[in-house]
C-alpha cells in the first residue's frame, strides 16, 4: 500500500483540535476548515494554561490562534465578571480581534466588550457593568478604566498581547507595565508578535511564567514570498510615481509615506489623475478613518495612502500592492510595510520609489533581510505610449464583450486578417472610426483609472477552504461610505474642487507622461478655502487617532497652530498640561466632561494644542470641570487641571 507523501497530504481538518461541538459550529458556520499552523501550536497549550511566547507572521489567523481557546474553556460562561483582557495597539485593531472572539463564542454564550480612546465612557462602563467576561481594548483606554476602578482586574485569569512588537515601536510599554501592575500574579499571559525584538524576548523572560516559546514565521518570511521592485526618482518624485501607478496600474494598493503632509498630496495627485484615493494619517478624526476603512474594505477606495503610525493594527486582506513612496525609516518598518500584501497564500508585489539618499537603506535591507528588489526603470515615452494604447484594446473589448456579433461580420474579419495588408486596413478603420470619437483615448484611460479595487468580501465556500487568516472582513451590507471619500469622476470618479489642487509642481507629469484630461476633472466654480485638501473632515483636523499630529501649515507653507479661544465674561478656563504631542484629541476631553455631568452646552470650546489645552466651560461649571480633568488618564497621561490664569 503507498504512503501519500508528506508534502502532497492535504491540510488538516479542524478535527485534529478538541474542540467543544458549540465552538465547532461557529467555525463551521464562519466556512472555516483548515487550522492555520499557528492555530494548531498554541490551541493545546493555552487550554492547559501555559504561558505563550508565539512568533507569527501577520495575517495568519493569530487572532483566532488565542480566541479559540479563551472562548473554550478559558473564560467560564458561569463567572458575569472580566475573566479575560486582550490589548491590542490601535482602535481598528481591537474592534476587529472583538467581532472574531464574539463569531467564535456565539454559541457559548462568551460576552465580549471592546474599549478604546475617542469613544464615549459611560457606554463602555455600562457594557462592562453587564457581564463582560472579555474585554478588548487599546493601552491607553484600558488604563484609564482600571486608574477608575470601572474595570475590575480581581477576576481576570488570562492577559493576551496581541501585536506586541508594534505596541513597544509606538511607546506603550509604560502602558503595559502599569495595566500589568492591577492584575494578579496567577495570571496566564499569552504574548503573540511578528517579529522577536530584544524588548520583546525581555519582557517574556521576565513578566511572564516560564513561557513555552512558539516560533512559526515572522514577517520578514512573509516579505520574502513576495516580488519586490524598485524605480529610482532623480527629479519629481510625484511625477514619477504617477507614471509607475499608470505602468504598474495595481488592482488596489496601500502607499506609505514617512510625513503626513505626503499622504494628503499623494492622495489629491491619484485623485487628479482620476483614480479613488483617499488618506489616512493622524491628523483625520477616529469617524472619518473608519469611515476611510470601510470604503477601503469595500472597494471603493482603490488606493489607501497612510503613514505608518495609521495603519499599525490595519488588516486588508484584498490588497496586490504596497507602495513605498518613501523609503521606510528603518528595515524593520520595510517588512511590516511589505508584509501586508501576499497573505494567505495570495501573490503579493511591493514597490518603492527610491532617491539617491535611499540607496545606503537599500543596501542595509539586503544585508540584514537578505531581500533583494529588482531594479526597474521608470517609463518612457514609449512605455506610457503602450499603455495608453493597451487602454484603447481593453476599451474596445468591453465595449464589444456582450455585443451579439453577426457571423457574416465575423468571417469578413478572419478573411482580413489574413490578407497581407492587414495592418494597414485595420489600422486605416480605427482611425475612421477613432476620427469621430477623438475623446476614446481619454475615455479609455479615465476607465483603467477609475476601475475599483477588489471587495474584501467574505471567501464563498469553496475559497473558504484554502488556510487563511481567520479574521473575518466586514461585509459590504455594513458600509456606509463616506460621500466626500471618493467622488466619482469621469464616468466613475469625479473629485472635488477641495480634492484635486495639490502643489503645483507636485502633480504635473514630466514632459513625456499622460497629461491628465480636461474633461476627468471638473473642479467647482470657486475654490474653498480648503482647496488642495483631498477631504474635508467634520472635525478639526488637529484632532488624532492614536499618534501627536503635527502643526498644521499655511498658504504659504508655514507651520501655524490655532489660537485658543479666550473665554467670555461669563465664561471661565481649565488649562490641561497635556496636548497633541501626548496623542490627545477633543474627544478625550469631552467624554471626561460628559461622564461629569457637564452637558455639551456648558463646555464652550475645547483647544487642543501642541503641548497643553485649553477647555472653556461656564463659570458656574468650573469647579466641576477641574474635578473631572485633574487626575484622570488623558492619552495614557495623568493630567494636572487647574483655572487658566491671565487669559480672560
Amino acid at each position: 500500500m503507498l504512503e501519500t507523501p508528506a508534502d502532497t497530504a492535504p491540510p488538516p481538518t479542524f478535527d485534529v483540535l478538541p474542540l467543544s461541538p458549540e465552538l465547532r459550529q461557529a467555525i463551521d458556520e464562519l466556512g472555516y476548515t483548515h487550522p492555520t499552523p499557528v492555530q494548531r501550536e498554541v490551541f493545546e497549550p493555552a487550554q492547559r494554561g501555559r504561558d505563550l511566547v508565539v512568533q507569527a507572521r501577520t495575517g495568519t489567523g493569530k487572532t483566532a490562534a488565542f480566541g479559540m481557546p479563551l472562548v473554550d474553556g478559558l473564560v467560564k460562561r458561569a463567572v458575569a465578571a472580566v475573566q479575560a483582557l486582550v490589548l491590542c495597539p490601535t482602535r481598528e485593531l481591537a474592534l476587529q480581534v472583538t467581532r472574531e472572539v464574539e463569531s467564535l463564542g456565539r454559541h457559548r454564550g462568551v460576552s465580549v466588550v471592546a474599549v478604546y480612546g475617542g469613544a464615549p465612557m459611560p457606554r463602555q462602563i455600562q457594557q462592562i457593568e453587564e457581564g463582560a467576561q472579555v474585554v478588548v481594548g487599546t493601552p491607553g483606554r484600558v488604563l484609564d478604566h482600571l486608574r477608575r476602578g470601572t474595570l475590575s482586574a480581581e477576576s481576570i485569569r488570562v492577559f493576551v498581547l496581541d501585536e506586541s512588537d508594534e505596541m513597544l515601536s509606538m511607546g506603550f510599554l509604560p502602558q503595559i507595565n502599569d495595566i500589568m501592575a492591577f492584575l494578579p500574579d496567577a495570571r496566564q499571559t499569552l504574548l503573540f508578535s511578528a517579529t522577536l525584538p530584544p524588548d520583546i524576548v525581555r519582557m517574556a523572560e521576565t513578566r511572564l511564567k516560564s513561557p513555552d516559546f512558539i516560533t512559526l514565521s515572522g514577517d520578514h518570511v512573509g516579505a520574502l514570498e513576495i516580488d519586490h521592485f524598485v524605480y529610482l526618482s532623480l527629479a519629481d518624485k510625484l511625477a514619477d510615481f504617477l507614471q509607475v501607478i499608470d505602468l504598474e496600474n495595481p488592482e488596489s494598493a496601500i502607499v506609505f509615506c514617512n510625513t503626513r503632509d505626503d499622504t494628503k498630496r499623494v492622495a489629491a495627485a491619484l485623485q487628479q489623475q482620476g483614480y479613488a484615493a483617499d488618506w489616512l494619517n493622524a491628523d483625520l478624526a477616529q469617524n472619518d478613518r473608519e469611515k476611510v476603512m470601510t470604503a477601503t474594505r469595500s472597494g471603493e477606495v482603490r488606493f489607501l495612502v497612510a503613514t505608518d503610525v495609521a495603519a499599525r493594527g490595519i488588516d486588508i486582506s484584498h490588497l496586490t500592492h504596497v507602495i513605498n513612496f518613501d523609503f521606510p525609516d528603518s528595515m524593520e518598518n520595510y517588512v511590516h510595510r511589505t508584509g501586508r500584501t501576499g497573505r494567505a497564500g495570495r501573490t503579493g508585489t511591493a514597490i518603492t520609489m527610491l532617491e539617491p539618499s535611499d540607496l545606503g537603506n537599500l543596501y542595509l535591507l539586503r544585508l540584514t533581510y537578505k531581500i533583494t528588489p529588482i531594479e526597474k526603470q521608470l517609463p518612457s515615452a514609449r512605455d506610457l505610449q503602450t499603455r495608453a494604447e493597451t487602454d484603447l484594446v481593453n476599451l474596445f473589448a468591453g465595449m464589444f464583450a456582450a455585443r451579439a456579433l453577426h457571423a457574416d461580420d465575423l468571417a469578413l474579419a478572419r478573411r482580413l486578417l489574413t490578407h497581407e495588408r492587414a495592418e494597414s486596413i485595420v489600422a486605416g478603420l480605427l482611425r475612421d472610426h477613432l476620427g469621430a470619437r477623438p475623446e476614446a483615448a481619454e475615455e479609455a484611460t479615465a476607465a483603467r483609472r477609475a476601475k475599483s479595487a477588489p471587495r474584501a468580501a467574505a471567501p464563498r465556500a469553496a475559497e473558504r477552504r484554502a488556510p487563511a487568516t481567520a479574521t473575518p472582513e466586514p461585509r459590504a451590507k455594513s458600509v456606509e461610505p463616506r460621500a466626500e471619500s471618493v467622488e466619482p469622476r469621469a464616468k466613475s470618479v469625479e473629485p472635488r474642487a477641495e480634492s484635486v489642487e495639490p502643489r503645483a509642481e507636485s502633480v504635473e507629469p514630466r514632459a513625456e507622461s499622460v497629461e491628465p484630461r480636461a474633461e476627468s476633472v471638473e473642479p467647482r466654480a470657486e475654490p474653498t478655502a480648503d482647496a488642495g485638501r483631498p477631504r474635508r473632515s467634520r472635525r478639526s483636523r488637529g484632532e488624532r487617532a492614536e499618534a501627536a499630529p503635527e502643526p498644521r501649515a499655511d498658504a504659504a507653507g508655514a507651520s501655524t497652530t490655532p489660537e485658543p479661544r479666550r473665554a467670555g465674561a461669563d465664561d471661565a478656563e481649565v488649562f490641561v498640561n497635556i496636548g497633541r504631542k501626548d496623542g490627545a484629541d477633543t474627544r478625550d476631553f469631552e467624554a471626561l466632561l460628559e461622564e461629569h455631568g457637564i452637558q455639551p452646552d456648558a463646555t464652550r470650546y475645547v483647544n487642543v494644542r501642541f503641548r497643553h489645552s485649553f477647555v472653556g466651560v461656564r463659570r458656574d461649571m468650573l469647579a466641576r470641570a477641574i474635578e473631572a480633568l485633574n487626575g484622570a488618564t488623558i492619552a495614557g497621561r495623568q493630567a494636572l487641571a487647574e483655572e487658566a490664569r491671565g487669559r480672560a
